[in-house]
């Protein structure tokens, strides 16, 4: 199928579909269940990046920029741009122990309830067999179709398979190379390296320019190309996500977001299936999709369902030689912060380009599995409790906020389910005896009937009066990871 025939083949979905291309057809599109009720996805950078294994996913923009530290190590590790360029690095790119059922395997031993893999980077490398981009992995590479096996494995193993797609910025990342005497020039790679739009405003690519609603607009040439790419992605693979980075909001897009989000959700109606997209920077309007915030979260919680997108590796998402990890005990409180205030996680791992997953991300994810195992009936299928928090510990709002969060034995989390509230001890003491002040005596007209710690079936003895609800401990707590209080109410 043609460009033309696909875009004439979207029109013609979107006329006989129950959503149209404008926000008011597309308002109060439902959140899925399978997605709020799961509350944890693994999200995966895994690309050509992984071959240098140096700085980050953003190697490739870096390389081409004169005087950065990336173009510098590239010229003394692998020679000039012009020479050796980031394609050259598809032929070590070959994932020869890559294993998607493995994959998906240690992800449901993790507690995740669906996967998103990074379907294409803003390298413009297809993870995936494509019609309109011969630089994938099914013929490049790898030359196996890396999105289709996962989904495939998802499928086996009862995952929810999504994806993301980052080729919007692909408009302008690699467009430093055209400053000096690169392979970005040769028109034979032009299919590769994309238009590489190198105008003032966007030679630098994260500042005010791409961040900003009315920043130079991409051409509708390369508009009409992305629409296409996606719903030809959609239509073969089916996510039941998809995921967008940065830069969607220019204004530019927005017509075409319109299209995207009728057709894929008219697709889904098609398939029987709950569909979101994962968006940033109010790319959509509340309640056409679902907010994503990178690396940060809310102050407080939401009247919407939102996600958090965040990584094991502190340095890199993609796979970095020299990485540096997160503690279990992070991502997991990171985990319930987060369900506390209405929101999903979406934690990332960045495999080698064999395709192995780090040793370091595989103990987090295998640690927080067996805390989940343990501890899960209080994060899934939960929903916010009257509050969501006591104590003096907060993460601070918005994205890239991130940090080690001080939690002391006086700050709790709540979510709620089934006539419980489950009040999650986020730094547990060695004391004999707890307390709650929020569910103190009083408080609206709660009483509480029974309290256990997950993981035990015995009732702990308890007392409610104005200062707070008192549990006494069995024996002392010695877990390094929140525990949970189960309060089943009258």
């Amino acid at each position: 199928m043609t460009h033309k025939e696909y875009l004439s083949l979207i029109d013609e979905v979107i006329e006989k579909g129950r959503y149209k291309a404008d926000w008011e057809s597309l308002s109060g599109h439902k959140t899925p269940d399978w997605y709020y009720k799961g509350k944890l996805g693994i999200f995966i950078h895994w690309g050509i990046y992984s071959v240098p294994a140096a700085f980050n996913e953003w190697y490739p923009r870096g390389m081409y920029i004169e005087g950065t530290d990336e173009y510098k190590y590239h010229i003394e590790h692998f020679g000039n741009h012009k020479n050796f360029g980031y394609k050259d690095f598809i032929p070590d790119f070959k994932a020869e122990k890559f294993n998607a059922e493995e994959w998906i395997s240690l992800f449901k031993e993790a507690g995740a309830t669906y996967v998103t893999p990074v379907a294409e980077h803003h390298d413009g490398f297809a993870m995936y067999d494509t019609a309109f981009n011969r630089w994938n992995a099914k013929e490049m590479g790898p030359c196996r179709d890396v999105l289709g096996e996962l989904k495939a494995a998802c499928e086996n193993q009862g995952l929810t398979f999504c994806a993301s797609n980052h080729r919007a910025e692909h408009y302008f990342f690699l467009n430093g190379g055209r400053k000096f005497d690169s392979d970005v020039n040769d028109e034979e790679y032009r299919d590769f390296y994309g238009p590489a739009v190198a105008s003032d405003e966007l030679l630098h690519g994260m500042g005010e320019s791409t961040e900003s609603v009315d920043g130079e607009e991409p051409t509708q040439e390369w508009l009409e190309d992305w629409l296409v790419r996606l719903c030809e992605m959609v239509d073969n693979y089916k996510p039941l996500i998809v995921y967008f980075d940065w830069w969607i909001q220019n204004k530019g897009f927005k017509p075409y977001l319109k299209k995207f989000a009728a057709y894929y959700y008219n697709r889904a109606l098609e398939w029987g299936k709950e569909v979101t997209i994962n968006y940033k920077h109010n790319a959509f309007p509340l309640g056409v999709a679902t907010l994503d915030i990178e690396k940060g979260a809310l102050a407080g919680v939401s009247p919407f369902p939102w996600q958090t997108d965040t990584n094991i590796g502190k340095r890199s998402w993609g796979y970095r030689k020299d990485n540096e990890f997160k503690s279990p005990y992070e991502v997991v409180t990171t985990l319930i912060d987060v369900v506390s205030k209405n929101g999903m996680l979406l934690l990332n791992i960045g495999p080698k380009p064999d395709g192995t997953i780090t040793e370091e991300e595989t103990a987090v994810l295998r640690k927080m599995g067996e805390w989940l195992k343990i501890n899960g009936e209080g994060i899934y299928s939960t929903i916010p409790w009257l509050k969501f928090m006591e104590g003096e510990a907060k993460t601070k709002e918005g994205a890239f906020s991130e940090g080690e969060v001080p939690y002391t034995d006086k700050d709790f989390r709540f979510t709620y389910k089934d006539s419980t509230v489950y009040a999650f001890w986020m730094k547990p003491s060695d004391s004999d005896s707890v307390t709650i002040k929020s569910l103190k005596a009083g408080f609206r007209g709660i009483l509480v009937k029974k309290i256990t710690v997950l993981g035990s079936d015995d009732e702990l003895s308890f007392k409610a009066d104005g200062e707070g609800l008192h549990i006494e401990l069995k024996e002392k707590a010695e877990s390094e990871l929140p525990l949970c209080f189960k309060v089943e109410l009258l």
